[in-house]
C-alpha cells in the first residue's frame, strides 16, 4: 500500500535515513515524552526511549532503501508487533483510531525541528526536500500503525468470539463417567464445531462412558446443524462413549423428519433427567424417586 506520490529522490531519502541514524538519541529522547510513548511505557522512561530507538531504526532502514511510501517495506517488519501493542494499549485506554493516528502524526514535529536545526537556512530547497521526505515517511508510519491496529482488533474480536463460544458450551460432569453439554441458543457451524471439540476433550479428561447432548434450549435445527450433531455422536462413539441426545422439541422433531434426516442410530430421550436416568441405569445404578409427602411406613 502506498501514500500519494511526492517528489522525493532516492538521494534525499538516503540523506533522511542518515539523519535519523545521526540524531537517533536526540529524537528518541524527544519522542519518549510524547503521548504515544509516555502513556504506554509508564514504568520506565528508559524503556520508552529504547522503544523509540527501535522505531527510528526501522524508519532509517526504510529511508535508506528509498521506500518512503511502502507500508510493506522490510524495515517495518521488526517494529510492527511493537507498534501494534502500543496502538492496542491506547485503544484500551479509550482512544479511537483517529486519535491514535494523530498521536503518531505528532512524532513528526520533534524530528523536523532537529532536521531544520542542522541547516543554516531552514528555508533552502535541500532542507525543504528532506522535510518533505520526512513528512512522507511519517505518513507511511501512520498507515502502518493503523493497519496493525485494525489487524490486532480483528484478532481480538475473533479471540473473544471463540472464548464466548466456549463459555456458551460448557461441559458438565453429572455423575461418575457421565458428562453433559446443555445447549442454549442458536447453533451454527462454528459453535457446533466447538461443541464437538469440547465434548471429546471432556470424554478423555473425565474418562466418560456416556455423553449427553441436551438441546432443550435450542430453538431451531437445520440440516447442517443436524449433520454436525450426528458427527459429534459418531466421534463420541469412536472415543468409547455412548452419546445421548435429549430435549428434542416438537418443532425440531418435525423439522428433522421433513429434512429426511435419519436419527435411528442415535439414542434420544425426552429431557436431561431422562437421559441421566438412562445413563445411570446402563451402569446398573437405580435412582429411586423420593417418597410422597406424608407417606410413612405401614
Amino acid at each position: 500500500m502506498k501514500v500519494a506520490e511526492y517528489d522525493t529522490t532516492p538521494e534525499v531519502a538516503r540523506e533522511l535515513g542518515a539523519f535519523m541514524e545521526r540524531r537517533r538519541e536526540q529524537i528518541a529522547q524527544r519522542w519518549a515524552d510524547t503521548a504515544l510513548f509516555r502513556t504506554v511505557f509508564t514504568v520506565s522512561r528508559d524503556e520508552a526511549v529504547e522503544a523509540c530507538k527501535a522505531v527510528l531504526d526501522a524508519l532509517a532502514e526504510v529511508a535508506r532503501a528509498g521506500r518512503l511510501e511502502d507500508t510493506g517495506a522490510p524495515g517495518f517488519t521488526a517494529v510492527r508487533e511493537q507498534l501494534g501493542r502500543m496502538a492496542a494499549a491506547r485503544s484500551r485506554a479509550g482512544l479511537g483510531p483517529s486519535r491514535i493516528a494523530g498521536e503518531v502524526a505528532g512524532l513528526r514535529e520533534p524530528a523536523l525541528a532537529l532536521l531544520r536545526a542542522e541547516s543554516e537556512d531552514a528555508a533552502d530547497a535541500h532542507t525543504h526536500a528532506c522535510a518533505l521526505a520526512l513528512t512522507v515517511l511519517m505518513g507511511t508510519l501512520r498507515l502502518v500503525v493503523m493497519e496493525t491496529t485494525v489487524g490486532a482488533g480483528e484478532e481480538l474480536v475473533a479471540r473473544q468470539r471463540q472464548q464466548l463460544l466456549e463459555v456458551a458450551t460448557p461441559v458438565i460432569k453429572l455423575w461418575e463417567n457421565i458428562v453433559a453439554v446443555p445447549l442454549i441458543g442458536t447453533l451454527d457451524s462454528a459453535r457446533s464445531q466447538v461443541v464437538m471439540e469440547s465434548l471429546l476433550e471432556a470424554i478423555v479428561d473425565q474418562r466418560a462412558r456416556y455423553a449427553i447432548l441436551d438441546i432443550t434450549g435450542v430453538p431451531t435445527v437445520d440440516s447442517l446443524v443436524a449433520q454436525h450433531l450426528m458427527k459429534t455422536v459418531a466421534a463420541a462413539r469412536l472415543m468409547g462413549a455412548e452419546c445421548i441426545v435429549s430435549g428434542i422439541r416438537p418443532a425440531i422433531a418435525q423439522t428433522i423428519v421433513h429434512l429426511g434426516i435419519d436419527l435411528g442410530t442415535i439414542t434420544t430421550r425426552a429431557g436431561l433427567a431422562d437421559a441421566l436416568a438412562y445413563a445411570l441405569a446402563r451402569q446398573g445404578i437405580v435412582v429411586s424417586p423420593p417418597p410422597l409427602a406424608g407417606a410413612g411406613p405401614r
